[in-house]
């Protein structure tokens, strides 16, 4: 390559003899290329003198290849094609690399499950940049703008495509030093002090009250004793040691494996709602937003 423009003849004049040919029509190529027909001519002229050799034997109003010609425009049109669609191929790229993916969810769920696990997503998706957007009312559900929600809940869902549902359970966790001071879990459910609430709008999240009901326990007291705004915030709480919070377990499994929470008795309730994996009904991401939907999906 280190003689290529050397001996190489100016691509303005091979690229409007590929034209040339193709069209068998010096006016149609100028017509392509945006030029007059005098300035196609003038290339085709530059061109013959540069290789020293006649590329067409003109007739009157007709111009035909010679041998020579048409072997030179084979291998053109195989190698600007090939440039082309190298070129498609690293515009496609670009875009990629430009892709954003807007993940909608609750403050909960973006806190405690998807936060921990973005350094896998951006290993399986390198090339697409993620926005998260975290909200915690169901009345602000909203698709625009979203490629992927995940949401707790029961659908339909507006604008959303529901990909896939995952059932939760829920059950009374707290930190292992306040454990150790409850000898009976099942007596101390039964006459229950320290609870520690989340207080949310939505009551497709259970209530400590609602989940006393649901587990059949006939407790003396069904009202918190702390309330907190955010999830996350309840189950700080409970790491501390200030109390027992309702664990839904796919956002608390991480806490129990690394031993910051434990659970307090067997008791658990299967919840009516379910966390919903959703897509936008209209695609912006080229596709990507369903294959990040999915892989959430199968990791819930």
């Amino acid at each position: 390559m280190k003689n290529f423009r050397k001996n190489v003849p100016s691509l303005n004049a091979l690229v409007t003899l590929e034209a040339v040919v193709r069209h068998r029509s010096f006016t149609m190529a100028a017509g392509e290329l945006g030029v007059s027909q005098a300035a196609v001519s003038r290339q085709i002229a530059v061109l013959e003198q540069d290789l020293g050799i006649p590329l067409f034997i003109r007739g009157y109003r007709t111009i035909d290849p010679t041998p020579n010609c048409l072997v030179l425009v084979e291998t053109l049109s195989k190698s600007f094609a090939d440039i082309m669609q190298v070129v498609d191929c690293v515009r496609v790229s670009e875009r990629k690399a430009k892709q954003t993916v807007t993940i909608r969810t609750s403050a909960a769920f973006a806190t405690l499950w998807l936060l921990p696990r973005l350094g896998t997503l951006h290993a399986l998706f390198p090339t697409t940049q993620i926005r998260l957007a975290s909200q915690d009312s169901r009345a602000a559900l909203n698709m625009d703008g979203t490629d992927v929600a995940v949401w707790f809940g029961l659908p339909p869902f507006e604008k959303g495509n529901v990909v896939g549902t995952r059932k939760d359970t829920v059950y009374p966790v707290c930190s292992p030093s306040f454990l150790s001071r409850v000898p009976d879990p099942d007596a101390f459910l039964s006459a229950p002090a320290h609870l520690i609430e989340h207080d949310n709008t939505n009551r497709e999240w259970d209530s400590w009250r609602q989940w006393f009901i649901d587990a059949g326990i006939k407790a003396k007291k069904t009202e918190s004793d702390l309330s907190l705004s955010h999830y996350a915030d309840v189950l700080a709480a409970a790491k501390a040691g200030q109390g027992v919070a309702l664990g839904w377990h796919v956002l608390v499994r991480q806490s129990l494996e690394d031993g910051s929470l434990t659970r307090l008795g067997s008791r658990e309730v299967k919840c009516s709602g379910c966390y919903n994996v959703i897509t936008s009904l209209q695609d912006t991401s080229h596709g990507v937003g369903e294959a990040i939907a999915l892989w959430i999906l199968q990791n819930l």
